[in-house]
C-alpha cells in the first residue's frame, strides 16, 4: 500500500496550515442555509467546524482515514471516509458543497466535479477554493508537493471551470492574491 501523506500529517496538520477565513467562506457560499453542507476533501474538519451553525448539518468527507478520525472527533460534525470521486450520498442531498485546497489532491478531478454536481440540490452552490497555479509562489508549492511524491495536480482556474462545462452550471471566478475561488451554481427547479 502506498504511503499516505495525509494520514501521516493528520495529527499535526492544523498546527502548520493556517485556518481559512471563515467570514469570506460564509459570503462566497451564501450562508447561512437551512439545508446540509458538505466539506468535500475536508480533511480534519477545521473549515467545517468553523461553519457549524451556518447549516442544519455539516458533513466532512475525506479519503484519508487519519484526517476523518480527526474530523469525527470534533463536536457537532459528521465525517465520512470517502473519495470525492465516489461520494456515498444520495443525489441532490446538499445545498452547499465546499472543496477548499483539495481539488489538486484528488485522483480524478473531472469525476470529483461530476460527483459534487450530482449531490448538489437544484438551486445549490459549490465553492471551490484552490491555490492559483498561474502564480509563481503556487508553482513552487506544486514543485514541493511533487518532490514529496504527492499526487497533486493543480489546475488553472479556467480548467476548473471547464470541469463543469457539460452541466447547466453558472460559474463565477474570483481571484484574490494567490487564491482562486470558483463558484458553481445549479439552476433551481422551475415552479
Amino acid at each position: 500500500m502506498p504511503f499516505d501523506h495525509f494520514d501521516f500529517i493528520a495529527p499535526f496538520y492544523e498546527r502548520v496550515i493556517p485556518p481559512a477565513i471563515v467570514s469570506r467562506l460564509v459570503e462566497l457560499a451564501g450562508l447561512p442555509i437551512a439545508g446540509r453542507l458538505l466539506d468535500a476533501g475536508g480533511g480534519t474538519g477545521r473549515v467545517a467546524q468553523a461553519l457549524r451553525g451556518q447549516a442544519a448539518q455539516v458533513i466532512v468527507a475525506d479519503a484519508s482515514a487519519g484526517m476523518v478520525r480527526q474530523a469525527a472527533a470534533r463536536d457537532g460534525l459528521r465525517a465520512a471516509l470517502a473519495h470525492a470521486e465516489r461520494l456515498p450520498f444520495p443525489s441532490a442531498s446538499f445545498e452547499r458543497i465546499l472543496m477548499i485546497d483539495a481539488l489538486h489532491h484528488v485522483a480524478d478531478q473531472s469525476q470529483s466535479a461530476a460527483e459534487m454536481w450530482r449531490v448538489l440540490t437544484p438551486g445549490g452552490r459549490i465553492v471551490i477554493g484552490e491555490p492559483d497555479i498561474r502564480r509563481w509562489p503556487v508553482k513552487l508549492i506544486a514543485l514541493a508537493e511533487k518532490a514529496a511524491l504527492m499526487r497533486s495536480h493543480f489546475l488553472a482556474p479556467a480548467r476548473i471551470i471547464d470541469l463543469f462545462a457539460s452541466a447547466p452550471a453558472q460559474t463565477t471566478l474570483i481571484e484574490e492574491g494567490l487564491q482562486a475561488w470558483i463558484i458553481v451554481e445549479k439552476p433551481a427547479l422551475s415552479p
